[in-house]
């Protein structure tokens, strides 16, 4: 871990921030779903040329972590609108953290967590938020040790199939 760098990402990075999104959701989600499901959400909302559009958006924040020129792992934060239950309070969201498949487990949402907070810390804001599926232990166990609590929950779509995400929230 000695090696890896957090750095904010360029618009050059777009390209290969997408082809990790795609391929860590996949990797992910997929056991759990159908493949028409599965087809239906990647072609149609987790595009990479959606996905690419969002690097440099003025709404968020992209940072990654990086050895050399390989990219393990990236961190999108977005500011936009709290869900009610955390209004009036100055959040920011994490929108993301995903690391590749190969580098789970090596220390690398630490780098991105601590730089999520310090982020947040910058920006005086007074809370973080995310959402996560609430069948995805291994993430709520990750949050929960960082010190977020479930606040509340929503629907997210995935393909046809309306799933509850819980939305967690760590006061700064």
């Amino acid at each position: 871990m000695a090696d890896i760098m957090i750095r904010f990402a360029r618009v050059e990075d777009a390209e290969r921030i997408a082809e990790i999104s795609r391929q860590t959701f996949y990797d992910t989600f997929a056991p759990f779903n159908t493949q028409a499901n599965m087809d239906k959400f990647m072609t149609e909302v987790f595009t990479k040329v959606g996905l690419m559009k969002e690097v440099g958006a003025s709404n968020n924040i992209f940072f990654m972590a990086v050895d050399g020129d390989e990219v393990l792992g990236y961190a999108r934060m977005r500011e936009s609108n709290s869900p009610p239950e955390l209004v009036p309070v100055n959040a920011i969201e994490i929108a993301r953290i995903y690391a590749i498949t190969g580098s789970i487990g090596k220390g690398i949402g630490k780098l991105l967590m601590q730089k999520c907070i310090e982020i947040a810390m910058e920006k005086k804001k007074e809370a973080i938020w995310l959402g996560v599926w609430e069948h995805n232990r291994r993430a709520i166990d990750f949050y929960k040790r960082w010190g977020f609590e479930k606040f509340g929950t929503h629907i997210f779509m995935l393909g046809d199939d309306p799933q509850t995400d819980w939305l967690m929230k760590k006061v700064l």
